[in-house]
C-alpha cells in the first residue's frame, strides 16, 4: 500500500505539474513552428527540433515518472530501474543535441561558402539519429549491469531471485553513483559542456574577426551574413549556458554523495537541483521567442491563426516577412 502524499510532497508535485504544463505546450510550439515555415527547416532548427523532443518528454514522461519516485512505491529493482532511466536518456540526448548545434553555427562561421554542401538534410538527420542512438546506450547503461543490486543484495543478504527482489523504488536506491559521476557526469556530460564552450568561444572569435574584417568593405552582405550569425550564436549560447547553469549543481551534489558518504546534503538543496534540471525543459521556447526573430514571427503566426482565429488575407506577405 503507498502512503498517504504528506504536504511537502504534495507541493512538490504541484511544482513539477507546472513546470509540466510550461514544458510541453512550449516545445511543442518549437516543433510546430520548425514544421510549419520553410525559414526554419536548415540544420541548426532541425537540431532544435531534436532538442525540443527530449524536452517534450522530459515534460510529458519524465516529470511524472520522477512524482511516482518521490512516492517512492513498492516495486520490484528492474521495475524501478526503467522508471529512473528515461531522464538520463533525455539527458545525454539534449547534450548532444547542444553540441551538434554548437559544431553547425561553427560550419556556418568557418566555411559559409562550402556550408550548405556540408551540411545536408540527409546528415543532419544522421546526425540527429546518432545522437538519438548514443543517448540510449548511455541511459540505458544501468538496465546493462551497472547499478545497484548486487550491492543492496550483499548489503541485505537475500538469496530471493531478481524477479521477487522488491524495494521502495528511488533513483539513488537503484542507480549507482559510480555510475552517475565516474561515466555520466565525467564522460558524458562535463567533457562535452566543455567542449561546447570552446565552440563557442572561436565561433564568437570567428565572427569578430570577420566583422572586423568587412568593416571597410563596399558591399553590406558579409556585415549583414556575420550580424545575423553572431545573435543567433548568442541566443544558442545562452540556451547552452541555461543548460549547464541547471544540470550542473545535481551533478555536484553526485559528487558529494560519492566522495563525501558522511556529508549531509540538506533534502531542499536536492530538490532546488532537481526542479532546475526538470524547468530547463521550461526555458528554451521562452528564449526563442524572446531572442531568435524567426521563432518569434513564427510564434505570433501561430496564435494568430491558429488560437486567435484570424485568417490570414495576405498570406503570401506573411511568409515573405517570415523569410526574411
Amino acid at each position: 500500500m503507498a502512503q498517504p502524499v504528506s504536504a511537502f510532497q504534495a507541493a512538490y508535485i504541484s511544482i513539477e505539474v507546472l513546470i509540466a504544463l510550461v514544458s510541453v505546450p512550449g516545445n511543442i510550439l518549437v516543433i510546430w513552428a520548425v514544421k510549419m515555415n520553410q525559414a526554419l527547416r536548415d540544420a541548426t532548427f532541425c537540431f532544435i527540433v531534436s532538442l525540443a523532443v527530449a524536452d517534450v518528454a522530459v515534460g510529458a514522461l519524465v516529470i511524472p515518472l520522477a512524482i511516482i519516485i518521490n512516492i517512492g512505491p513498492q516495486t520490484e529493482f528492474y521495475s524501478c530501474l526503467m522508471v529512473a532511466c528515461p531522464v538520463l536518456i533525455l539527458t545525454e540526448s539534449s547534450i548532444l543535441a547542444l553540441l551538434a548545434i554548437a559544431v553547425d553555427r561553427y560550419l556556418r562561421v568557418k566555411i559559409p561558402v562550402r556550408y550548405k554542401s556540408m551540411v545536408t538534410p540527409r546528415r543532419a538527420a544522421v546526425a540527429i539519429a546518432c545522437c538519438w542512438i548514443v543517448s540510449f546506450l548511455v541511459g540505458l547503461t544501468p538496465m546493462f549491469g551497472w547499478n545497484n543490486l548486487n550491492k543492496m543484495r550483499r548489503t541485505q543478504d537475500l538469496n530471493t531471485s531478481h524477479a521477487e527482489f522488491v524495494i521502495k523504488c528511488q533513483f539513488e536506491t537503484v542507480i549507482s553513483m559510480e555510475y552517475m559521476v565516474y561515466f555520466n557526469f565525467f564522460v558524458w556530460v562535463l567533457p562535452p559542456l566543455l567542449l561546447m564552450l570552446l565552440i563557442y568561444l572561436e565561433v564568437f572569435n570567428l565572427i569578430r574577426k570577420q566583422l572586423n574584417k568587412k568593416v571597410s568593405s563596399s558591399s553590406n552582405d558579409p556585415q549583414k551574413y556575420y550580424g545575423k550569425e553572431l545573435k543567433i550564436a548568442k541566443s544558442l549560447a545562452l540556451v547552452l549556458f541555461l543548460f549547464a547553469l541547471s544540470w550542473l549543481p545535481l551533478h555536484i551534489l553526485n559528487c558529494i554523495t560519492l566522495f563525501c558518504p558522511s556529508c549531509e546534503t540538506p533534502h531542499i538543496l536536492t530538490y532546488i537541483a532537481i526542479f532546475l534540471t526538470h524547468g530547463n525543459s521550461a526555458m528554451n521556447p521562452i528564449v526563442y521567442a524572446f531572442r531568435i526573430k524567426k521563432f518569434r514571427t513564427a510564434f505570433l503566426q501561430i496564435w494568430n491563426q491558429y488560437f486567435c482565429c484570424k485568417t490570414n488575407k495576405n498570406g503570401s506577405s506573411t511568409a515573405a516577412e517570415t523569410v526574411n
